[in-house]
């Protein structure tokens, strides 16, 4: 059994619950997640069922661990009704301790922000929102497939920020014909209205996006990689002097207010991946095990109420790999990485002369 106290390499960080809910009204044309339209209503209570059944099955192999963070993402949770949240709140409630500070977030569509829905997310217990804008200009959020107005954006930030002592919102930039100028005004839009946590995402075309194939035909052209350089730029300018400094990548935020959750998968924490095609890293006397669920919310469904789990394949982590994925992670953040935490994950220091190398490059 690996020793599991506050030194140990991996538990530090805190153990954290992933809970996708991957349904959405419309799919984005730059998505890759494992986000689904279905055109007739989903089964909330069946789905829930399975929910709680998927939750009790990891909670069976992590005992005794105390959960510092969930976070419900998609797809869209914020097309789940409130007392649907509050079932899977309950059921991770009644499956691990919660710690009393825990950060529980989910992820809203300004679509549907509605003040009395918000209210039946916070009675559910959920205590910050992250708000997937994406762009304060309407031709831009046509263009990228978003079914919201910037009206109805700015609109749900004030009801998120009424209801929510914590809240976050997406933005997309270097989007197609943008300039810097035009990003700077926008984001300086945007940190005026940003209480404590912004994300800020270059847009990336991914493989099999409808965006992908725009792109490949000629039809949409993002910028270069030299504009794109003084959009980011930009973005540390305008962003540093708002006081929401980059503590990672694509996340800015006051001191103290980084989303907890995420830090966890950045520092290599702990974490059970719960729902339609969620991964997870969980510490085990085998050692850090990666999980993966059924990817198809029907298939993943139907697997759950047949095994009582869906998980479809679980890898244990070779020290090598483990020390890999901590460095990966860990080099997103501002903070950066402890070198002995990656000597305790990997079973080896890092080389002080690569590292003088990279030094040496700039």
């Amino acid at each position: 059994m690996e020793p599991t106290g506050p030194d140990h390499p991996t538990r530090d960080a805190g153990f954290g619950i992933y809970l996708h809910w991957p349904f959405c009204a419309s799919k984005c044309p730059y998505c890759d997640f494992n986000s689904h339209v279905r055109h007739a209503p989903v089964d909330e209570p069946r789905y829930l069922a399975a929910f709680r059944a998927e939750i009790a099955h990891v909670a069976a192999r992590t005992p005794g661990r105390t959960v510092t963070s969930v976070f419900l993402g998609g797809g869209t949770p914020s097309l789940m009704r409130p007392e649907t949240v509050a079932g899977l709140l309950e059921a991770v409630a009644a499956a691990w301790a919660m710690a009393p500070e825990a950060e529980i977030t989910l992820e809203a569509n300004p679509t549907s922000v509605e003040a009395g829905r918000f209210r039946g997310y916070r009675t559910a217990g959920v205590n910050r929102v992250s708000l997937g804008v994406q762009a304060f200009d309407d031709a831009s959020l046509k263009a990228l497939g978003r079914l919201h107005s910037a009206a109805e954006a700015f609109e749900a930030i004030r009801i998120a920020q009424t209801a929510f002592a914590r809240t976050s919102f997406d933005l997309i930039y270097a989007r197609p014909g943008q300039t810097p100028a035009a990003w700077r005004a926008e984001l300086t839009d945007a940190v005026a209205r940003a209480a404590e946590h912004l994300s800020l995402y270059q847009l990336t075309i991914e493989p099999g996006t409808p965006f992908f194939g725009l792109a490949a035909a000629g039809r949409l052209v993002p910028p270069d990689d030299e504009v794109s350089r003084a959009l980011y730029d930009v973005t540390q300018d305008v962003c540093g002097a708002a006081g929401l400094p980059a503590y990672e990548i694509s996340n800015h935020a006051r001191p103290g207010a980084q989303s907890r959750h995420n830090l966890l998968y950045w520092r290599y924490g702990e974490y059970a991946g719960i729902g339609p095609g969620a991964h997870g890293r969980l510490v085990t006397g085998a050692g850090r095990l990666g999980t993966v669920t059924e990817r198809a919310p029907e298939a993943w469904l139907a697997r759950v109420e047949g095994a009582g789990h869906g998980i479809v394949e679980t890898e244990t982590l070779a020290a090598a790999d483990q020390g890999d994925e901590f460095l990966m992670m860990g080099l997103r953040l501002s903070e950066g990485i402890d070198p002995a935490r990656y000597a305790a994950l990997k079973g080896r220091p890092l080389d002080p002369a690569r590292i003088e190398a990279l030094v040496g490059d700039g």
